[in-house]
């Protein structure tokens, strides 16, 4: 019995010294000394295979273990107070990878069912192992609602063909300012109070012409899934206050003033108010001066990675689109038509603290030789602007100033389609910043039906998709196998990592391979990555564990950010894992190790069926 006691108290003692297991009150942690099943093995002898089912936890007391994922790649090489197999127990019991024994080995086994309801039971636990996105307490403001909530559903509608008469009567027995025109549920346009005074009442029309004569076509409209933000934004900037909701391509509500006089606007749309009213650059450069402090109120409200960058790249939208104003008012209206296009973070709606820009111009195909002078100094007027308020210029010179992103359509067409049939290594990169295009401001028309077109015929081209992979891939997560997390080793940031290039960087490029083998049209890598599962593309599981793994690592990114201006420095990408705890390297390290995994499946030819 001595024996036994004093083998519990060198478990205790060694427990003590490893989190979670530290929290625990000394009886509890006495009472789970004892469920550990000592595990002796030799170097070169297994410890489970994958998909094997598991007997418990695993934690390292002495020794190495390797770590390889399915497809027989090492992901890690762990050594004492590093536990592994919690991956595969709490999915289903079994082992996401297999593990070796590089040097003898002392392990400790804690059963599975203990495991679980020691999660079940204590919240360090919980927290430690959880590996699902953490629940966050939200605002509850307007900016972070989706649209879903803030819309009236069933709105009043009429057909284009009914007078403008019937329709006012009805806005005013049901006591509204606007109705939806619509044909078998299909939004046709949109007629308010306003119009009918200055479109009827004003040009003295007849109490009988239709509506579809006074109507504003083709109103903006929203989504379900968009954010309140989306709403303020969108009318400040443009100064309406109607905006029918579609989902699915039918009508299924509307948002007004009406519906928002509950709730107070917040910074991020005070900033948009500010950026669509600046009447010069240096007044835009006041408006982005405020991003900063921004990010850090966002951060610290605790709202969702997705959410803050969504909020910041509406300011670089609305300042693009006033820049362009500018310049049309500087230079005289386009001698054709043309569309301003963000690519990179601004395209994905992923800024956060710091980007430089990413755009490009889409012109008429009518443009000529004698017009292009005009689009040369409107690229030049915008980029320097962007420059001037803080959106640096792209150090690989993908913006439109540079006159081999400012051409026309029939040109764009002919560069996707050589980039696709001759995938050399320059064309991959640019076919994978030319896929997070996203039209900001222009004749949203140029830029119809490319997307889709550009992706089936990409889809199409076995070559070209594998050259995608292979491309994906050039971009590694910071995993040392002997150190847990690799940081830089000289230089400026050495002893960090860079949370873009090594940290976001290679999801973002897995989520667009997925996007491409999908089908999928979404350009936020969130988005495309729940897409990606939906369809099928990955596994739910590995879907599941890639968008948590995401989640962490951008998170993280966004509040190494917010601390950084917290302490009155520049933000940046570069972050110290030394700063962490032991408790945030380690999950950051699980995170990183998730996307390896993915990485290591789709470049075995298996997508993301882990």
């Amino acid at each position: 019995m001595a024996e036994d006691r004093d083998a519990t108290d060198t478990i205790i003692a060694f427990l003590e010294t490893v989190h979670p297991y530290d929290s625990l009150p000394r009886e509890e942690l006495s009472r789970v000394a004892d469920l550990f099943v000592p595990v002796s093995l030799a170097a070169g002898e297994a410890v489970y295979a994958f998909g094997e089912t598991l007997d418990g936890l695993y934690l390292i007391r002495s020794g190495r273990i390797e770590i390889h994922d399915r497809n027989g790649a090492l992901v890690s090489l762990l050594g004492p107070r590093n536990s592994f197999g919690e991956r595969g127990l709490l999915r289903d019991g079994k082992a996401a990878t297999s593990a070796g024994v590089a040097e003898d080995a002392a392990l400790l086994m804690l059963p599975a069912a203990d495991l679980q309801r020691l999660i079940a039971e204590q919240p360090a636990f919980a927290r430690f192992f959880s590996r699902l996105r953490p629940p966050e307490p939200r605002s509850g403001d307007l900016t972070t609602l989706k649209v879903s909530q803030l819309m009236t559903r069933a709105p009043v509608t009429c057909t284009p063909d009914t007078p403008v008469a019937a329709a006012a009567k009805l806005m005013r027995d049901r006591g509204i300012s606007s109705i939806c025109v619509a044909e078998n549920g299909k939004l046709a346009g949109i007629i308010t109070t306003g119009d009918l005074a200055a479109r009827v009442v004003a040009e003295g029309l007849s109490a009988e012409t239709p509506v579809a004569q006074v109507m504003t076509r083709d109103p903006l409209t929203l989504t379900p899934d968009q954010l309140g933000s989306d709403i303020l934004h969108r009318m400040l900037e443009r100064r309406i206050g109607h905006f029918p909701v579609i989902a699915r391509g039918k009508l299924a509500g509307i948002v007004t003033q009406t519906d928002l006089t509950r709730f107070q606007a917040v910074s991020s749309a005070q900033l948009v108010r500010d950026a669509a009213r600046a009447e010069s650059v240096e007044a835009l450069a006041k408006v982005t001066q405020c991003i900063p402090q921004l990010l850090r109120q966002l951060v610290g409200a605790h709202n969702a990675h997705d959410v803050v960058t969504r909020l910041i790249t509406d300011i670089a939208d609305t300042a693009t689109r006033r820049l362009l104003a500018m310049a049309e008012a500087e230079y005289g209206p386009p001698p054709v038509p043309y569309l301003w296009l963000a690519c990179g973070s601004q395209g994905r709606q992923e800024q956060t603290g710091v980007s430089d820009q990413d755009n490009c111009l889409f012109l008429d195909d009518s443009v000529s030789d004698a017009d292009m002078p005009y689009f040369e100094q409107l690229a030049r007027f915008v980029c320097d602007g962007l420059d001037a308020i803080g959106y640096v210029y792209c150090p690989g010179e993908m913006m439109a100033v540079t006159p081999r992103w400012c051409q026309p359509v029939r040109v764009w067409r002919e560069y996707f389609r050589r980039w696709i049939d001759n995938p050399t290594p320059e064309a991959q990169m640019l076919a994978s910043v030319m896929f997070d295009l996203r039209p900001i401001g222009g004749s949203f028309a140029l830029f119809a039906n490319l997307q889709e077109e550009t992706l089936a015929k990409a889809r199409r081209n076995s070559i070209f998709v594998a050259h995608m992979i292979a491309n994906s891939l050039t971009h590694s997560p910071p995993l040392g196998l002997l150190r847990g997390i690799a940081t830089i080793r000289s230089g400026e940031h050495r002893d960090h990592i860079d949370m873009k290039l090594s940290g976001v960087i290679p999801i973002v490029d897995l989520g667009r391979v997925y996007a491409l083998q999908g089908g999928v049209t979404a350009i936020n890598t969130r988005a495309r990555l729940i897409a990606a599962g939906e369809r099928g593309v990955v596994s739910p599981s590995g879907g599941r564990e890639l968008l948590a793994a995401y989640d962490l690592i951008a998170g993280t990114r966004l509040r190494n950010q917010a601390a950084q201006v917290g302490s009155g420095r520049k933000p940046d990408n570069y972050m110290a894992p030394a700063a962490l705890t032991d408790f945030e390297r380690s999950h950051l390290r699980d995170a990183f190790v998730v996307v390896r995994t993915m990485q290591s499946a789709i470049g075995q030819g298996k997508g993301g069926l882990v």
